[in-house]
This record gives C-alpha cells, sequence and structure tokens, in this order.
C-alpha cells in the first residue's frame, strides 16, 4: 500500500511538471505573433522569414533590430526647422499653411503644436511640431512639404471683413517698452498707449487704443508730453 502511495505521489508531481512545460510551450506560441502598439499601416517589412530578431543587434550583421514599420495615418503631422533668428515668432497654436511638393497647388491649412525645446547648434535651428486641421488620404508620409507660418488666420470666404484702423508709421513711438500715440483733444494732446499690428508701407494698424475719426500727431517732437497745447494746420 505505501508504495502504492508513493506511485501516485510521483504521477501526481509529474502531472504538475507537464502542466509547466505546456504552459511554457503556449508562452513560447504566442510570443510567435507580433502584435503592433496601436492600429495602423505596415509600409516597410524589414525582416525575412528564418532571420533572427532582437531588440538590439547584438548578433551583429545577422540579426535584425526590426520586424517592420507601420504609421498611425491618424495622427500625421508636419515636422520642420526653423531658424533661431525667427523661432521667437512662432508660437503654439499659430496658423500654418502648407505645400506639399506633390500637390504644389493645394494648400493645407494647419497649425503649431508646439515647438520642440531643443536646438540644433551646427544647424541653428529649432524643430517645430506642426498639425493638420484635417486630414487627408492624398498626405502620405515622408513627402517633401514647404511650410509658411502666418501672423494671423484667413478669414472664410463667406465671412464679412474684419474692419482695419491704420495711422501713418510716424504716429507711433515706443515709451517705456510700450507703443504709444498722441491723441489732439481741444487743442491739447493726449498721451494713450495702443497695441500696433502689421505694417504696410508708410501705415501701421492700430488694434486697440484709438478710435477711428481721431486726429493723432505724427513726427511729433521728442519733448512733448501728456496735456500740451498743439495748433492742427492744414497741409
Amino acid at each position: 500500500m505505501e508504495s502504492r502511495k508513493a506511485r501516485i505521489a510521483l504521477a501526481q508531481e509529474q502531472i504538475k511538471v507537464s502542466e509547466s512545460l505546456v504552459a511554457q510551450r503556449r508562452t513560447d506560441l504566442a510570443d510567435m505573433a507580433v502584435r503592433a502598439p496601436f492600429d495602423g499601416v505596415a509600409i516597410s517589412k524589414d525582416a525575412q522569414p528564418g532571420e533572427m530578431i532582437s531588440p538590439v543587434s547584438a548578433g551583429g550583421g545577422f540579426t535584425r533590430s526590426g520586424i517592420g514599420t507601420i504609421v498611425d495615418m491618424k495622427s500625421l503631422e508636419i515636422e520642420v526647422d526653423v531658424s533661431e533668428s525667427y523661432i521667437n515668432r512662432v508660437h503654439p497654436n499659430q496658423p500654418v499653411e502648407a505645400v506639399l511638393d506633390a500637390y504644389p497647388d493645394w494648400r493645407i491649412p494647419g497649425h503649431v503644436i508646439t515647438t520642440v525645446p531643443s536646438a540644433d547648434r551646427q544647424k541653428a535651428t529649432v524643430r517645430v511640431r506642426i498639425g493638420f486641421e484635417q486630414l487627408d488620404p492624398r498626405i502620405l508620409p515622408d513627402m517633401g512639404v514647404k511650410v509658411s507660418f502666418l501672423t494671423e488666420r484667413a478669414p472664410a470666404a463667406d465671412a464679412a471683413p474684419r474692419p482695419r484702423l491704420l495711422a501713418p508709421k510716424g504716429a507711433v513711438r515706443s515709451a517705456d517698452g510700450h507703443d504709444i500715440v498722441f491723441v489732439v483733444h481741444e487743442g491739447r494732446v493726449e498721451r494713450r498707449a495702443v497695441k500696433s499690428g502689421t505694417t504696410e508701407g508708410d501705415q501701421v494698424e492700430i488694434v486697440s487704443g484709438v478710435n477711428a475719426g481721431e486726429q493723432v500727431v505724427v513726427d511729433a517732437p521728442a519733448g512733448m508730453k501728456d496735456g500740451d497745447r498743439v495748433t492742427v494746420k492744414e497741409r
């Protein structure tokens, strides 16, 4: 009876060993299936059947470090190098217009996602990430593209043009780090802080600070101050 019990115990231990071997073989079989970390499109197959695969090329030239390349077509974006001297003009959500080399007449609207916080010392450039407003099947990975950074987003075709207020460039001067103008009111000048916009020839856009129809002093003397009396002369 003791001999039979020992044989039963041995058989039970052998069953456990066999179950462990089966689990190990199932794990090895599952490792043979390569699963992508995200949904995408395979654009290249680098490895061939029978080749060795490793996360690093530990086996020299006989070991592949990758099986293929996949692309998430829903997250395509543009990476462009901007000169350091112009990077101060680039900011997040700035409107952008992209033109693909394959479609030179197609202007694609986009926006700045972010500026990569690292510069290329050799090229003196900073990388900028740009997103598309709407993806299109014609946009493919690694396409050549030219990018134009816009100062403001272009209005829709059916939208009424925004009224603009222009003043002579000589009326705007800098003082204490701000743009100011002198407005003529009842024979005296009133100093006002303004926010200027784009420049067109000898005129500058006034975004805020002055109302349409108000008179401003052009090429004011350096010593002019708030409250000085002036006389309006007709040219």
